[in-house]
């Protein structure tokens, strides 16, 4: 479980406030906003890239306790499997490679090194590219080979980032069912700007604008309070209310 108390991030000219919300095991929840609407800041924040100017990030450690990133960031790194937007995969490695590099990273060795890898190699069904570099994979590989690497260590908790950008179709419902598969153990958080997988994908979505918190809950129910027909009609119900204020 993922629980986000009353985060904010304040910046010289953006900032983030009072933003709340909580990602349970064994569900995907979506975090929906435009380019510039605090998502990535929240993300970050989770994944203890940065920390908050105030209140409180907690995330459980898969045996009902829970630590709070801000206090104890080394830990939280090994709670959170992170799935960037943009790969930054080593060009000239071989997927085998750099798959054992990550899990020696994450602290595994011997049987259990051998035992992830082999683990998130099926998941991600890998098998196929394990003697290619991973310049030479399509993107959907690299795709692939990013989730791998996040679930190494075998994470209770996976932030994804955009995780359906510049996927063709077939690629698109190949990165949903994985996912999918995922979430029966984890606690996902899902940003996307694909409002359809959304919707398909999420049984709670987090709607973001301007920094603030505008919607939250089950997609459905967001949808009807703002007499949408789904929750991609919703969001843009949010947005227009933004721009006539």
């Amino acid at each position: 479980m993922i629980r986000i108390e009353n985060f904010s991030k304040v910046y010289k000219d953006f900032s983030v406030d009072d933003f709340s919300l909580t990602v349970s095991r064994g569900s995907v929840t979506g975090l929906l906003g435009e380019n510039g609407s605090g998502k990535s800041t929240v993300i970050k924040a989770v994944c203890g890239i940065h920390f908050p100017t105030s209140g409180k990030i907690f995330l459980d450690r898969n045996d009902g306790n829970f630590i709070e990133t801000g206090s104890e960031p080394q830990l939280a790194s090994a709670l959170v499997g992170y799935v960037p937007e943009l790969s930054c995969l080593p060009a000239d490695s071989f997927v085998m490679e750099f798959l054992e590099t990550a899990a020696e990273v994450r602290g595994l060795s011997g049987q259990e090194k051998i035992r992830s890898v082999r683990k998130v190699i099926a998941d991600c069904s890998l098998e196929s590219v394990l003697d290619k570099r991973i310049g030479r994979l399509s993107k959907g590989f690299s795709r692939r080979v990013s989730f791998a690497a996040a679930l190494v260590h075998n994470p209770p908790n996976l932030v994804l980032d955009e995780p359906f950008s510049g996927l063709d179709p077939s690629l698109i419902i190949q990165m949903r069912r994985l996912i999918k598969a995922l979430s029966r153990e984890k606690a996902v958080l899902l940003s996307t700007h694909i409002l359809q997988e959304a919707g398909q994908l999420c049984g709670n979505v987090c709607i973001i604008r301007d920094g603030r918190q505008a919607a939250v809950g089950d997609a459905g129910k967001i949808a009807s309070d703002f007499k949408a027909a789904d929750i991609e009609e919703a969001f843009m119900r949010i947005m227009a209310d933004r721009k006539d204020e």
